[in-house]
């Protein structure tokens, strides 16, 4: 029987592509990645809704590596769409043989994306990928030249599309005709085409050459000031930011907390000296109920250990805030 293996990034299109392919009668994989920017989660609620068994991938370490220096370059954030799509595409053909699969699958789009997806850009991550024969995109094949797969017979080319553009009405068409209910919004489970985030993982990755997998975690969460080349620190918005700040925490890290008022969760990553813990103080006194007292005593300490230290500050000011502020 025929067997291909899709790439399933938890959207909707590519859910499209691996349900016109299993509708042929060929059996179809799934193959979904997991990374310091996105991960499977989307991907594992919707095959459900078609049938199909999933395997993840994770490439965390090698798609950071790629991240610094993409061969390619950024789209409009930090995100390296083309040589992303290359490599999830060179891993999955890796797999072809261990999973006695003939052919590869995709959800792109002709035109759908000004960068990733032009004419040029696809041409690019076919030859990329190294298995540049092995790859089909259904939902705009007949916009496309025939692939060997159409060409010998594995697939029949008047069953797959003529998509193109960033229209999405033909993709919300056969997902109400396939009883597809549940999909996000385009592009919303990859964390770098976000500007916030792209903004922070810049100034991380300025900052630090091997940042650990919390530190990239951490990015999602709080408000991030830059205080000093090696010092940054973190305020949390909510308590549930806290609460998930402090499992990304461990004992190099120090803690700040205003004595007096409630407010935020500060945290202080790297080894601040004298005038680094005092900027760290001043945002935990202007992030708490004390921000209009002309002095706020503060304590801090290592995460997990006793808060042994204290100092009495003026709370930041705007202007303080907006000069460290990522």
């Amino acid at each position: 029987m025929t067997r291909a293996l899709a790439l399933i990034s938890g959207g909707l299109d590519s859910l499209l592509s691996a349900k016109l392919i299993k509708d042929q009668g060929i059996e179809v994989i799934g193959i979904t990645f997991r990374s310091y920017f996105f991960n499977e989660e989307n991907a594992l609620r919707m095959i459900n809704q078609i049938g199909i068994e999933l395997k993840i991938v994770d490439f965390s370490e090698n798609h950071y590596e790629m991240l610094k220096n993409p061969k390619h370059g950024y789209g409009k954030n930090m995100n390296p769409c083309i040589d992303c799509h290359a490599m999830m595409l060179n891993y999955a053909g890796k797999l072809l043989e261990e999973m006695n699969a003939d052919f590869l699958i995709t959800g792109e789009v002709l035109n759908q994306r000004p960068m990733s997806q032009k004419k040029s850009g696809l041409d690019i991550v076919k030859r990329d990928s190294n298995f540049s024969d092995k790859i089909l995109r259904p939902l705009c094949a007949k916009m496309l030249p025939p692939t060997e797969m159409e060409l010998n017979g594995l697939v029949d080319r008047e069953k797959l599309l003529d998509i193109s553009g960033r229209s999405r009405k033909r993709q919300m068409e056969l997902a109400e005709m396939w009883n597809i209910k549940d999909y996000p919004s385009p592009a919303g489970g990859c964390s770098l085409t976000e500007p916030n985030f792209s903004r922070r993982l810049k100034d991380l990755m300025d900052h630090n050459e091997f940042p650990t997998q919390e530190e990239v975690e951490s990015l999602k969460l709080g408000r991030h000031f830059r205080v000093s080349d090696n010092v940054k620190v973190i305020s949390s918005r909510t308590e549930e930011e806290g609460n998930a700040m402090k499992k990304l925490l461990n004992d190099n890290n120090t803690i700040f907390i205003a004595k007096n008022f409630n407010g935020s969760l500060i945290v202080l990553i790297g080894e601040g000296n004298t005038k680094d813990l005092e900027i760290a103080a001043k945002i935990t006194a202007r992030y708490s109920k004390g921000k209009n007292e002309n002095k706020v005593l503060v304590n801090y300490g290592k995460f997990g250990a006793a808060f042994d230290e204290s100092v009495e500050v003026k709370p930041a000011t705007e202007e303080e805030i907006n000069q460290y502020i990522i």
